[in-house]
């Protein structure tokens, strides 16, 4: 008596117009949140993971958690990689010019070396 029960709920099934959704859950709201500037997920960066959950009752600052200090400490390596990248950057366009100029003064030092017109050439110049 089992097997015609089912038979007929696979068959019931089969026919049936609903269909399982396989999409990723992970991802929920995640496109929303980057058209809006937003993190990609709510526990990347915010008030809600940045600042501390509870105070003291005098109004003094709770300790910050492990997360909170590992993020505190990749946000200072970053900025302190940005100041250097930056800083090399600045070099680099000072060399830059510094080398431009450089090539500049040397064009007028060739072109000085040059001969120069005398007797009549000289004079049809200055008029």
């Amino acid at each position: 008596m089992a097997a015609p029960m089912r038979t007929l709920c696979c068959s019931v099934v089969r026919l049936s117009s609903r269909q399982f959704s396989t999409t990723c859950g992970a991802r929920a709201g995640q496109e929303w949140r980057k058209e809006h500037g937003l993190a990609r997920s709510g526990s990347e960066y915010g008030p809600l993971t940045d600042l501390p959950d509870w105070s003291f009752a005098d109004g003094r600052p709770a300790p910050l958690l492990k997360g909170q200090l590992r993020r505190k400490q990749e946000r200072e390596v970053l900025s302190r990689r940005i100041v250097m990248l930056s800083s090399e950057v600045d070099r680099g366009m000072e060399v830059w010019s510094e080398k431009r100029e450089e090539a500049k003064r040397l064009e007028e030092h060739k072109k000085s070396l040059l001969l120069k017109p005398k007797g009549k050439l000289l004079m049809k110049k200055k008029i």
